[in-house]
């Protein structure tokens, strides 16, 4: 069983940042693409940034691309999503996911409990 827990979120101001953290539990973390996504009521999931087993691939969502980082620490199990330069259209709730695929399209088989980030005007 892997199990995903989600920390960081909260009130920023726009133009603050936030670095969300991503506790991964069970075997076989390593091997997984990591991604984070984002909701707002009445909105899709989407896809902010995902990142490969080892990390040398990462992808984007373009309206985040130069602003957010996404990294990932294999030895400890964690996944990180740094937020910079937070707009209020960032207020969102983020989840951490992991998927067993090939590819950050892949269909995502765990999940975490997501955590809320505001971003005030």
């Amino acid at each position: 069983q892997v199990q995903l827990v989600e920390s960081g979120g909260g009130l920023v101001q726009a133009g603050g940042s936030l670095r969300l953290s991503c506790a991964v539990s069970g075997r076989a973390f390593s091997s997984y693409y990591m991604g984070w996504f984002r909701q707002t009521p009445g909105k899709e999931r989407e896809l902010v940034a995902a990142i490969s087993w080892n990390g040398p691939i990462t992808y984007y969502t373009h309206s985040v691309k130069g602003r957010f980082t996404i990294s990932r620490d294999n030895a400890k199990n964690t996944v990180y999503l740094q937020m910079n330069s937070l707009k209020p259209e960032d207020t969102a709730v983020y989840y951490c996911a992991a998927t067993s695929g090939s590819s950050y399209v892949s269909q995502y088989d765990y999940w975490g409990q997501g955590t809320q980030v505001t971003v005030s005007s």
